[in-house]
């Protein structure tokens, strides 16, 4: 089992800033990718980025450019660091994480972009 918790979410304005953190523990030798997801009301949940062990980063179009995913592995700590965001981007984020047989979720921080 892995366990995950996300942190760093909260309200920002148009064109703001935040840093979203996910700690993992537990069975985490056999994770090969984790990654950030977003569901915003109403519609269904959606990659955001994912980086595997080796270090290969896929972001979503939505991201590019603007989000940066980067991990402790000291800490065992994946980041999202969030630029330039949108009102289209307020959602509930959850951290992923993946092993060959199971996927793990995080219960999710909300990150609300308003003036």
């Amino acid at each position: 089992q892995v366990q995950l918790v996300e942190s760093g979410g909260g309200l920002v304005q148009p064109g703001g800033s935040l840093r979203l953190s996910c700690a993992a523990s537990g069975s985490i030798f056999s994770v090969y990718r984790m990654g950030w997801y977003r569901q915003a009301p109403g519609k269904q949940r959606e990659l955001v980025v994912t980086i595997t062990s080796g270090g290969s980063i896929n972001y979503a179009d939505s991201a590019k450019g603007r989000f940066t995913i980067s991990r402790d592995n000291a800490k065992n700590t994946v980041y999202l660091q969030m630029n330039s965001l949108k009102p289209e981007d307020t959602a509930v984020y959850y951290c992923n994480a993946e092993t060959p047989q199971l996927q793990f979720w995080g219960p999710g921080t909300q990150v609300t972009v308003s003036s």
